[in-house]
């Protein structure tokens, strides 16, 4: 048991190490030396849990999207805002979502297939407005798929912009004003008058979806326990 944990803490250490060597030069620059002088580790534990470079960016790619889960909503326009908004939050507060980030957007990332965030995040988009289109939610012409993509890809946009002209400090008024501008072609008027789109819902979702987090893993230990 000491040794899987140790493990697990070792893996989490090259990985936040490879988060920061990543998002300071890039895929095609960083080093498994650089990564390895940062995490403080031997190359074979960091063998012994990624076999290469691209294995441990695949890996800072997953685990952007792994930490938190958005709360349940009446509304599922609602829950896709709040999923938007924690995302740029967690992109101001997070080095490995940062790092994940800059790794998608990465276009001389040689070799590296960085499809996945796109791929999961429109998944993720399309099965909430789904749900959000069977409620009664969306105008009669919306197709999901094609929505989901619009939203995934200004994100990318506007993210983009934000961090390259401040270090992504306006990115929640960015995206408050691009949910401004895109939901009324998308969203009945009942539902988008009922929407939170403010510039902290970010960090509201945030300590939510931590306090839902916490919880899980306590009923989670309790039942182990039994």
């Amino acid at each position: 048991m000491v040794e899987q944990v140790r493990a697990i803490r070792t893996r989490q250490t090259i990985l936040s190490s490879a988060a920061k060597i990543f998002e300071e030069h890039g895929y095609q620059a960083a080093t498994i030396s650089q990564i390895l002088s940062e995490a403080g580790v031997t190359k074979g534990a960091l063998y012994f849990h990624f076999q290469s470079k691209g294995d441990l960016a695949l890996g800072v790619l997953a685990e952007q999207d792994q930490r938190l889960i958005v709360p349940d909503r009446a509304s599922k326009v609602q829950e896709v805002v709040d999923a938007v908004m924690l995302h740029a939050y967690r992109l101001q507060t997070d080095p490995m979502v940062r790092a994940g980030v800059r790794l998608t957007m990465d276009q001389q990332a040689n070799g590296l297939d960085r499809s996945g965030p796109f791929l999961r995040w429109t998944e993720v988009g399309q099965a909430l407005l789904e749900k959000a289109r069977a409620q009664g939610e969306l105008l009669p012409h919306v197709v999901p798929v094609e929505t989901a993509e619009v939203i995934v890809a200004s994100f990318a946009g506007i993210q983009s912009m934000s961090q390259a002209v401040c270090n992504y400090a306006d990115l929640p008024a960015r995206l408050s004003a691009l949910l401004r501008h895109l939901l009324p072609s998308v969203v009945v008027s009942s539902v988008l008058a009922s929407l939170d789109l403010s510039e902290n819902r970010g960090a509201m979702v945030y300590a939510e979806a931590l306090k839902l987090t916490g919880e899980q893993g306590a009923a989670e230990a309790a039942e182990a326990a039994v």
